[in-house]
Parts: structure tokens; sequence; C-alpha cells
């Protein structure tokens, strides 16, 4: 049980211990005896008056954090004063209304300018009221110019409408031409804060300004329209004339002056009946439509006469404000003109046509010329081949007959004019189907060797002669190419580069480029200057045709149009003293499946077993025919010749003997064929070894032969070639027809 009561005040309970102490001390000093009773009550007392002594202290600190307190409070009481004076005296001094509501929209403080404008509703502009109050007293103030046809409550709805956002600015209108600017802004605090000033100086100033604008703008339009040389009329909204510009004056002898500014524009159309012709496409009815249209009007052009030889141009256009502007232009000049290029533009076109049926028939002479040009060079080659496969063949005997090495020399350096002559007739023959167009190539997959090795071969001679070194770098890649074409490509590069290559060398390789296969002629010849790298490339151009062996200067002409008709890209690399490169990209093959090589190309096959066979040779030139036996009879092989296609059945009936192999001539006179005699044979004999001979190399013939499993030699015929023809015929198996 404690002997004070805790609800009592620190200063009543120290009060008590204070009796308490004393009247302990007062029994301790009555009684004599000093019993242990004495001396606990002693010490109970001295405990007593240490809490004692502690709870002064605490109160004594508690009353000076209270002062101190009170004194913080107090200073900060002073300083909320000041600020909240100086806060007022603040919004005071600015110039504008200021009034400022809380997060809850109820007003807080304004100053004395706020709504000063709007005397009738100042008094009531008390702390705490709401925001919603103070927009209804602003609409029903007698000195707010409400906007027409706005009532109080739609004032009211879209004031509210915009006091959510973050800021805002608008202008109010007062009575007697006055203006307040109100501008609205959220604190941080969610509360508002509304400025009012006062702008209708500003305004006043501005609308006197755009006045002057208007007035500057209406006079540099002014200004801008009478510099036009097109008459111009502009109408407003109601069809009143506002714009006339001095063009317009002089351009119609009587039309309106620009005193009539105002006036309709059905005043306006009544003169225009007046004055002017108007066309099919549009009258008076259908402008005055236009002008009265209600929906968007389209811009419309259209042309109006007066009397017989002026025109004027009218155009018509609609304006934002929905009124429009029409304009008069006066094209009298540019229709006289326009006639005038039409008659001369008639006149040309028939002067064209004209020429244009005159150069029509130039040109189909010129076909038909160039046509019978290369039907004479096509058709002359394949002649001239026929007596020159037969001298050549004649000379191959000849010098087989002889020992005499004078007379050897002889007949080789005539059988070496042949082959030029017949290379000469191979290049017209070649180039006459590449101008006509009507060369037809034979892509195929081919072995680059079936090209490189005979080349070799056969202008090696006359490297050796020259004193030069030919190299030909071996290849195994096979090309997509047409034989024949290809062959003469780089046979044509070949010669060119041994004829003007006087010392050093002649290379040819092939190089991988991609999916391409590069092939290079190289040499160490003179070279070729810039100037001249476009010329060489012209038909019988030569570069020194003082050269004893130049051609005749259609080589590279036939490398160019074969490569363009192949679609071998062919380029040129040259430098004068250095020497030249010339090279084309060739389509690699890449299926190394066996393949058999092309016909027409170089028999590898020797001839073994020639004696004792028999051959029947079907050709219908007697020369050639002779020529021929002479050679094939000098193998040692028997041959039975017929003139042509029957006489070679009803030989083969008479004899009732089968030869060994048919070397037959394809055009046979009279519309018949080595072909359809082959398969005429075939059909009655059975299959016999055969190889058709002609001097014509189309498409068309190397198909039927490939067809039908025939070897295809072109003419002329040389005493190597043909004794390896023989040979392949005679160890070949019968094939099955």
């Amino acid at each position: 049980m404690s002997l004070i009561n805790p609800s009592d005040t620190i200063e009543r309970q120290n009060e008590k211990l204070l009796l308490i102490a004393r009247s302990m001390m007062r029994r301790v000093e009555q009684k004599s005896e000093q019993s242990g009773f004495a001396y606990q009550q002693f010490e109970r007392a001295a405990l007593l008056e240490s809490e004692v002594r502690e709870r002064t202290d605490d109160l004594e600190r508690a009353l000076d954090l209270l002062q101190e307190s009170n004194t913080r409070l107090e200073i900060a009481n002073k300083e909320t004063a000041t600020a909240q004076s100086n806060l007022t005296e603040a919004i005071e001094t600015i110039n504008e209304g200021f009034a400022l509501f809380d997060a809850d929209d109820g007003l807080v403080l304004s100053n004395s300018r706020f709504c000063r404008d709007l005397s009738d509703v100042t008094d009531r502009l008390v702390t705490g009221l709401s925001f919603e109050a103070y927009v209804a007293l602003i609409s029903g103030s007698r000195y707010l110019a409400l906007p027409q046809g706005q009532t109080p409550a739609d004032w009211i709805a879209h004031r509210l409408s915009h006091h959510g956002d973050d800021h805002v600015v608008f202008n109010v209108r007062l009575k007697w031409d006055r203006w307040l600017q109100v501008s609205e802004h959220r604190t941080s605090q969610g509360g508002t804060v509304i400025l009012q000033t006062e702008v209708t100086t500003i305004i006043r100033r501005e609308r006197q300004e755009r006045a002057k604008m208007r007035d500057k703008q209406a006079e540099i339009l002014q200004a801008t329209l009478d510099h036009l040389n097109q008459g111009v009329c502009i109408f407003d909204s109601a069809q009143t004339l506002v714009g006339w510009n001095t063009r317009m004056d002089g351009l119609f002898t009587s039309a309106p002056q620009a005193s009539a500014a105002g006036m309709s524009f059905d005043t306006l159309l009544q003169w225009l009946r007046k004055e002017l012709t108007f066309d099919a496409r549009m009258d008076a009815t259908r402008l005055r439509d236009w002008a009265n249209s209600l929906t968007k009007r389209a811009p419309i052009t259209f042309e109006v006469l007066r009397g017989d030889r002026e025109v004027f141009s009218v155009f018509a256009q609609e304006m934002p404000d929905k009124g429009f502007v029409i304009s008069f232009s006066d094209v009298t000049a540019e229709r006289a003109s326009a006639r005038r290029l039409f008659e001369m533009n008639e006149l040309l076109e028939q002067r064209v046509d004209d020429r244009t049926r005159e150069l029509g028939l130039a040109l189909a002479e010129a076909e038909r010329a160039n046509a019978s040009k290369s039907r004479f060079v096509a058709a002359a080659s394949h002649d001239l081949l026929q007596p020159l496969s037969a001298a050549k063949l004649f000379l191959s005997s000849l010098a087989d007959q002889t020992s005499r090495d004078s007379a050897k020399s002889i007949t080789d350096k005539a059988e070496m004019a042949l082959s030029s002559v017949e290379h000469f007739i191979g290049s017209l023959l070649d180039i006459s189907k590449l101008d006509a167009g009507k060369a037809v190539f034979d892509v195929q997959p081919l072995h680059l060797s079936q090209i490189f090795v005979p080349l070799r071969n056969e202008l090696m001679p006359l490297t050796q002669q020259k004193g030069i070194e030919l190299r030909v770098v071996d290849t195994a890649l096979m090309v997509q190419s047409d034989p024949g074409y290809l062959r003469r490509i780089v046979q044509n590069l070949l010669t060119n580069a041994i004829r003007y290559t006087d010392q050093g060398r002649v290379l040819v390789g092939v190089r991988r480029v991609g999916l391409s296969a590069r092939i290079e002629v190289w040499d160490t010849g003179c070279g070729i200057a810039h100037s001249d790298q476009q010329t060489i490339f012209r038909e019988f151009e030569r570069l020194s045709p003082t050269t004893a062996d130049t051609g005749l200067g259609l080589g590279l002409s036939i490398v160019e149009q074969a490569c363009k008709g192949l679609d071998h890209p062919f380029s040129l690399w040259s430098e004068p003293g250095l020497g030249s490169c010339f090279s084309l990209s060739v389509p690699i093959h890449h299926d190394v499946s066996p393949q058999k090589f092309a016909q027409g190309g170089t028999h590898t096959t020797q001839p073994k077993g020639l004696p004792d066979r028999l051959l029947m040779l079907v050709e219908d030139n007697p020369q050639l025919a002779e020529a021929t036996i002479a050679m094939i009879e000098g193998f040692g092989t028997t041959v039975i010749h017929a003139n042509n296609a029957q006489e070679a059945l009803d030989i083969l009936q008479d004899i009732e003997l089968v030869p060994d192999a048919l070397l037959i001539d394809y055009h046979l006179g009279a519309g018949h064929t080595g072909t359809a005699l082959y398969q005429d044979i075939t059909a009655r004999y059975g299959g016999v070894p055969t190889a058709i001979i002609s001097a014509e190399r189309t498409k068309s013939l190397r198909d039927t032969c490939k067809e039908l499993g025939l070897d295809l030699v072109s003419k002329p015929l040389d005493k190597n070639r043909l004794r390896a023809l023989l040979g392949d015929l005679f160890n070949a198996e019968t094939r099955d027809v």
C-alpha cells in the first residue's frame, strides 16, 4: 500500500512526503530506546527523502521544457503573424486580383483587387466561400457581359468544366467594353490560385492594330489584284461584290466600275450575258447554280467569247468563308497561237507521215538488200566450200604421191593458202549470220579441253614459224556454251594474238570467278592504244593494214557479236608496248557425269584397219566426190560413189551388199537430204555407221544428227580429219535404229 496517492499532483505528493518525514523524525527523537524498528523507520524516511528529491528534479526539468516550448510557440506565433502580414502585404502589392482556394475549394484569402471590377459581389467574397459559389456570384453580376446566346447557367457550366485543368487562361468581357484576363493554376497541395488582370487597354490596342493591319493588307491585296493581268472580282458568302481590280475595269468596255462594289452576283451575271457568249459546257444558268450551291463548290473553268475573235478564260473557285472569286483572263493570243500550232502540227505530222513512209520504203529496201547480201554471202560461202574442199583433198592426195621435197613444199604452201581462204569464207559466213540476227546458238555442256587441245595442235606450227611461244594451260572444267561458236571465239582471239606478237609468247588459260570460267588470252605483242580499243571491234577494221597477214578485219567483230549472243561477258585490257589480254566469262557446268563430246569436235580415235573396208560416198558435187574418193582410196579403202539418194539406193539393191560405213552429203539436190537417205537405208538394211558432211552450220541440222546418232562433219574436209573420221566409223559398233 502506497503512502501517497499517485493521482495527486507532484507538488501535493512532495508536500505529503515532507510531512511524513518530519513526523517520523519526531517519533524517533521521542523514543529512548534504539530498537530495530526505529532504525527501519529512519531508513524508510531517508529513502522517501531521496525519492522526493528525484521527483523534484524531474518536476524542475519538466517545467524548464514547458517554459522552453512556450517560448518557441510564442516565437512561431509571432513569425506566423509576421508571415501572414507579409503575405497579405505582398498580395496587396500585386497589380492583379489574387485569390487562393484550398484543396477543398474553400476560399482562403484574396486581395482587394480581386473582383474589384465586379463591385456587386466583392462584399460576399468571405473566407470559406466555395469555388462553385464564387462562380455563381460572378455569373450573376450585373457587370458581366455574357456572350450572345449564352445564359448564366451556360456560363457556369463552361467555367466549371475547366476547373480541374492544371492551367486555364481566358478572357472575360465586362460591360462598357472592359476586359479581364483570368488565369487559374493548381498548386502542389491541390489548391487553386486565381489571378485577374485588367487587359482592356491591351485588347483595344490589339483591335486598333488589327484594324490597321487589315487596312494595310487590304491595300496590299488591292495592289496585288491590280497587278494581275487577269480581271478579278471577289464575292462574300452573301454573293455581294467585295473586291474588284482595275484590270476588270479595263477588260470589258461596258464593265461596272469599282464604285459598284457591293452589287450582287446576279447583277454581274446579267452584265456578262449581254457582253459575252458562253460555251455549251457552262452557260449563265449553270454558273448561277454553281454560285447558289449549298454544298462545297468544286473549282470550275470555262471559256467565253466576245465578238468573233476575243477569247476569255474564266476560273471560279470557292473561298474558305463560303464566298468565291472569279477571274477573267484574255487568252485570245494564246488561242490564236494554239490554232497556228495545231495547223503547223497537222502540216508537220503530214510531212512526218510522208517522210516515215519514205523511210519505211528505204528501210525495207535496205533490209531486203541486207538480207540479199546475207543470203548471197551464205550461198557464196557454201558454194565456195565445195570446190575448196575438193582442192584441199586433191592437194593432200598429191602430197602423198610425191616424194620430192620441193614439190612437197609447194603442196604444203598451197594447202596453207587454201586453209586461209577457208578461214576467210568461214568468217564471212559467221558475220553474215550475226549481222542478220539469224545465228542460232546450241548451248550445251562441253569440256574446255575440246576447244584448247585442237587449237594448240593447229596453231603450234604457226607460232614456231614466228619464233614465239604458245602456251595453253590444261583444264578439266566443263562449261555451258555453243561448241562451234566458242571454238570460233577462242580461235579468233588466238589467231589475232599470234598475228600481232613478234616476240615473247601467247598464253591461254582459265580462271574460276564465282560460278563462271573466265577464259583469258594474253600476249606480249605491240598492245592497243586506248583510243583504238573500240575501233578494233568494227567490221573490216585493221590497225596495221601494212602487215603481211592482217586478215579481213572480221575476227574481233565476230568475237564481240558472238559473245553478246551467247551472253558471255567480254572484256579487253591492253597497254601499248606491253601487250593485251582478251577475256570472256562462260558459265560453269557443274554436272560432272561423263558427257559425249560435242558434234563436230576433233576425232581422237586412231584410224585402224582402214584397208579392206567398203565405204559408200553419196556426194552430188563431182569435183569434191573425185577428190574425196582419191583421198579415201589412198588410205586403202574401197569406195562406192553415188551422185544422189536414188542412185545410192539402186546401187545397194544391185550389189546386194551393205557397206561398212556411209559418208553422205547433206544437200543431195532435188529436195533430198542425207539424213532422209540414212533413214531409208537403215529402214531397209539395218544400222550402218554413218557420218553427214555439210557446209551448213545450223542448229536444226545439229539437232537432227544428234537425234539420229550421226556424226556431223563440217566442210571443207582435210586429210587428217577425214582419216580420223573413217577410223571412228569403221571401229564403231552398228547402231540400233
